[in-house]
Formats: C-alpha cells, structure tokens, sequence
C-alpha cells in the first residue's frame, strides 16, 4: 500500500472545480444576494485575504516542520503548532473561507452553492481518507492530537 492518504481528489482541484463551476452558472443565471449597500468586493477581498494569510501560515508551518503539503506525498509528521494548534485542517478551512470570500467579491449565491458538494468532497473524500491514513501511520501521537484538537475550529 502506498504512504499516502489515497484522497479521491486532490484539494486545490477540487477547489478549482467548485469555483469554475459557481462561476459558470453565475454566467448562465445571475443570483446575487449581498445587500445593494454593502460593498460585496471590498468585503469580498477582505475574507479572501483572511484566507490566503491562513493558507500562506499553514503551508509554511507544514514546510517548516519537514511535512509534505501535497496529498499525495507521505506525511511524514504531525505539525502541532502555529494554525494546527486550532484546527486539524486549515489548509482546507482557508479554502472553504477563500471560496466565501469569492462569493461574496462577484455577489454570487452560485459560488456560495457551489461550497456545499465541495465541502462534501473534501469532508469524506479527502479529510476522512487522511484521518484514516495518520491513524495508521502514527497511532497513538495522532489519537493524542486528535483528541485536543477539533478538526475545523
């Protein structure tokens, strides 16, 4: 058996998916949904930028700590500290809070519909793959880890 967590899709893909697909049916029929009076791009940008901070902190603590980012690369650790203090998966959070942040910049309840099959995918198709690999791989340091940390926030 290979060392990975066999994901059925790789994140950034998935991701991807989600938010051609929202901006394709945005093109086909328009839905928005943010207040004529808020500025949608500027708050848009603003929880994108939260996001990518997110994203940017969470790579590089899983760089700094000799891990592979990619799912399809072994793990080769449990990272523990900066975000992964907060959550099991920011990588994943920061893309489901980038991918509201978009909704939110092009005014497109398609791009917020579009949230629900990808978080589907990344919950059972990707998250309770690793969560079953890093059981296997680490045993007890990752029950421990579990056990303290919550999986979103």
């Amino acid at each position: 058996m290979a060392d990975t967590a066999n994901v059925i899709i790789r994140p950034p893909i998935a991701w991807a998916l989600a938010a051609l697909a929202g901006i394709a049916l945005d093109r086909l029929m328009r839905l928005p949904f943010v207040p004529a009076e808020v500025p949608a791009g500027k708050v848009g940008a603003m929880v994108f930028a939260v996001a990518l901070t997110l994203a940017v902190c969470a790579i590089a603590t899983m760089i700094r700590s000799g891990s592979n980012v990619p799912t399809n690369r072994p793990t080769t650790t449990i990272v523990e500290t900066g975000p992964y203090r907060f959550s099991r998966n920011p990588i994943y959070l920061s893309m489901m809070l980038g991918h509201v942040g978009l909704a939110i910049a092009f005014n497109s309840l398609w791009l917020l519909l579009t949230l629900v099959p990808f978080a589907f995918v990344i919950r059972f198709g990707v998250i309770a793959r690793e969560e079953a690999y890093l059981e296997r791989k680490f045993g007890d340091v990752y029950g421990r880890y579990r056990s303290r940390v919550r999986r979103w926030l």
